[in-house]
């Protein structure tokens, strides 16, 4: 059993990380945090938890958060970065949901973010929390950085394809879409009902903040694998009139003939608990992963020619941020990887 702390318990995916966690087998929730709500009861704020917890939100204090073997901060970009030194001194563990760390250039975090970062010291120490790529290197982290929503899809459906080597690389195609949630909890006119509803938009087509997340990644997935040439990214993402969900339509040009693409999908995903590639001719729908922490994955080869196309849904509140949050806890504690996350998706 672990004391946990979370920093910033009151947007959607402090909520879901909450969710997740007071069920948790191993876990202790401890202290949740924010400045604003200081004193009052959290489950008045969010009352599916009533019954769960009896814990008031506090004030995110070191002296509070120390006394914690783990600290997820839930909190917006440029937060975490300005506590997890004293917390890391102090032996406690982190994973930032934000994307305080996930940027290993500080140059590339102030042309996204626009703010210096405030411990560059620890960008190359910090561990990139997508387990199904950096498994061995988060079971002995003490800080991880928990990828994005829309970088998770990606990665997961690209990645069989580079570490085959069987794409062109400068190919590859991302049009994604999004549930509202993944603008956060904030009165924004964009993110209103009658701004959303039956209607449909992309947004972010010249620069989105997660694009040089995916590269990173992407590159890191080629380089592991042996080759040498960076990946190029068109990344679309868009606006769709529903509450959780990301739907990531991929494309590649296949740089080699004869590949069993669904063998080969179906043999690298084999023992990851949350990736289900589906059986051909699927088309996995983000209904099918609401409230869950899957991945589920189909691939077409559209005419037999040499575009690939990889669909990927995930719950961009789940395995997009706070399920994949505990799914790395659970392994940086040695915990069964399911623990706490062993989800049916939500239908209707």
């Amino acid at each position: 059993m672990i004391k946990v702390g979370v920093v910033g318990g009151t947007g959607y995916t402090g909520v879901e990380l909450l969710r997740l966690l007071v069920t948790h087998p191993q876990v202790s929730l401890e202290a949740v945090t924010s400045r604003a709500e200081q004193g009052s009861p959290v489950a008045a704020m969010y009352p599916n938890l009533r019954g769960y917890t009896e814990l008031c939100f506090v004030e995110p204090t070191i002296e509070v958060l120390s006394r914690c073997d783990l600290v997820f901060f839930a909190t917006p970009n440029g937060i975490a970065m300005q506590q997890v030194p004293q917390l890391l001194a102090a032996g406690v563990k982190v994973i930032d949901l934000a994307a305080d760390f996930r940027l290993k250039s500080p140059a590339q975090w102030m042309q996204w973010y626009g703010m210096e970062h405030a411990c560059t010291e620890l960008l190359d120490e910090a561990v990139y929390g997508l387990p199904e790529l950096n498994r061995e290197r988060i079971a002995s982290a003490r800080l991880v950085a928990n990828p994005g929503c829309y970088p998770t899809a990606v990665q997961l459906g690209f990645l069989p394809l580079l570490e085959a080597g069987i794409v062109d690389p400068a190919s590859l195609i991302a049009d994604t879409k999004s549930g509202v949630s993944g603008a956060g909890r904030q009165a924004k006119v964009d993110a209103l009902l009658c701004e959303t509803s039956e209607s449909l938009k992309a947004y972010g087509v010249s620069g989105h903040r997660h694009l040089p997340e995916i590269e990173q990644g992407l590159t890191a997935i080629s380089m592991l694998a042996g080759h040498n040439q960076s990946p190029e990214l068109t990344f679309v993402p868009h606006l769709t009139p529903m509450i959780r969900g990301i739907h990531a339509t991929l494309y590649a040009e296949l740089s080699v003939e004869g590949e069993d693409l669904q063998a080969l999908f179906e043999q690298r995903y084999r023992n990851e608990s949350f990736v289900d590639v589906l059986p051909s001719g699927s088309l996995p729908e983000t209904r099918s992963v609401r409230g869950s922490n899957y991945c589920r994955i189909a691939l077409y080869r559209p005419q037999g020619k040499k575009r690939v196309v990889v669909l990927s849904v995930i719950d961009n509140l789940v395995k997009g941020a706070a399920g994949q949050a505990v799914q790395n806890m659970n392994i940086m504690f040695g915990f069964e990887e399911k623990a706490g996350l062993d989800l049916v998706a939500l239908m209707p």
